[in-house]
């Protein structure tokens, strides 16, 4: 099996260090001390191309920019990476949302993506109006793919259902290859839903032990609904061309953060209803407690899998650190345990893409577990995150 590569772009600001956002921040929280513009962002998805990656993450939230309109924006900047564009099913219709994804589609065939949102705390959902609770906002999410499924389907489509109503939709124009369905979630009610719709299953980096349990339970729940889900993981990276550079860099991220700081981020995460996240929090829990955080190496969770950026960051909280070889080996262990598509990112995302593409792409390409086409020549070195992209 052969894996396929994602990067994220931080639409709400980059850093040399760890930059808050995700999960349960508040809006207007996020923001690094390199602006996200267009320019900077076209550099990332440049640069994804070249390496081979098959697409960028755009996120969604209050803490960050619109997904939709930054991929618009950035598709002309290259001509063969993907987006996968989050978005929150329920806050537009599902007919608008099925036409925004096909006249993308038409566009640059093959290269849109759409990760299912739902929503795991319910005083942002509150900010875009929508006043569901989370099993709702579930219950709604499975109406509503099965209204974009059918539309992209070429059917029209009346449903009258207990959240979603639409009377004889359909779409001028189909979506050819339709974009594929990445949703994550780990409570009881996102399970069925995920098994239903998803095409990708992601998770969030927990340990292999605890990713090789998440996938045999969505994999069982498709295989009731006749279907086959693949499956993804969101990792932040460190890797550098020995261990001890890596696990310095780490301690250089721990070493900017103090207590106020973590105690204020972690008061905001625990707001969260997601289980994920409830998840990400506890694989730190005890570190907090005892102040061992101070040290990088104390938040090894598993080989390699650093929890430290989920201290102040939500969603995505762990990443992989080590030397380029580490790194692949454990890229290798996830994949063994059914790990299909890996979504990366790093501090900040420009360099840390490069220190990964340079440094473990290679590796993964000599071991035959990842063949993506791209550009074997060298990434130009020009880059605008200076000057006009400030």
């Amino acid at each position: 099996m052969t894996i396929k590569l994602h990067w994220f772009l931080p639409t709400y600001g980059d850093s040399r260090l760890i930059v808050g956002g995700g999960h349960g921040t508040p809006a207007g929280a996020a923001g690094g001390d390199r602006d996200a513009s267009i320019d900077y962002l076209a550099s990332i998805v440049r640069a994804a191309e070249t390496f081979g990656f098959t697409g960028a993450l755009i996120p969604t939230g209050a803490w960050c920019e619109d997904a939709f309109i930054t991929a618009a924006l950035l598709a002309r900047e290259t001509t063969s990476l993907g987006f996968l564009v989050a978005f929150r099913p329920g806050l537009v219709s599902p007919t608008l949302s099925a036409q925004m994804a096909a006249t993308f589609a038409r566009h640059a065939p093959g290269r849109i993506l759409l990760n299912v949102v739902v929503g795991g705390e319910s005083h942002e959902q509150r900010a875009f109006g929508d006043h569901l609770d989370k099993d709702e906002r579930y219950r709604r999410a499975d109406e509503f793919l099965e209204v974009v499924r059918r539309l992209w389907a070429g059917e029209t489509v009346t449903l009258h259902g207990r959240h979603i109503r639409v009377e004889d939709a359909a779409l001028p124009t189909l979506p050819d290859p339709v974009p594929p369905l990445y949703f994550g979630g780990s409570s009881t009610a996102a399970g069925p839903v995920a098994a239903r719709h998803a095409d990708v299953y992601l998770t969030w980096g927990e340990p292999p032990d605890a990713v090789r349990e998440k996938i045999d339970w969505i994999r069982t729940l498709a295989a009731a609904e006749g279907r086959r889900v693949r499956f993804g993981i969101r990792l932040h990276t460190i890797s550098r061309d020995t261990a001890d550079e890596a696990w310095a860099q780490a301690d250089k991220l721990i070493g900017a953060l103090d207590e106020h700081t973590v105690r204020a981020a972690q008061a905001g995460l625990r707001r969260s209803e997601s289980e994920g996240q409830r998840r990400m929090l506890a694989l730190h829990q005890a570190n907090r407690a005892d102040g061992s955080w101070r040290s990088a190496r104390s938040l090894e969770v598993a080989p390699n899998l650093w929890a430290g950026v989920g201290l102040v960051r939500g969603g995505a909280g762990t990443a992989l650190v080590g030397s380029h070889a580490e790194v692949a080996d454990r890229i290798a262990e996830y994949a063994a345990a059914g790990i299909e598509e890996f979504i990366f990112s790093g501090y900040p995302h420009l360099e840390e893409l490069f220190w990964f593409g340079e440094g473990v792409v290679p590796i993964l390409r000599s071991r035959n577990l990842f063949d993506g086409a791209g550009d074997r020549s060298p990434v130009p070195a020009a880059i605008p995150f200076v000057g006009a992209a400030r």
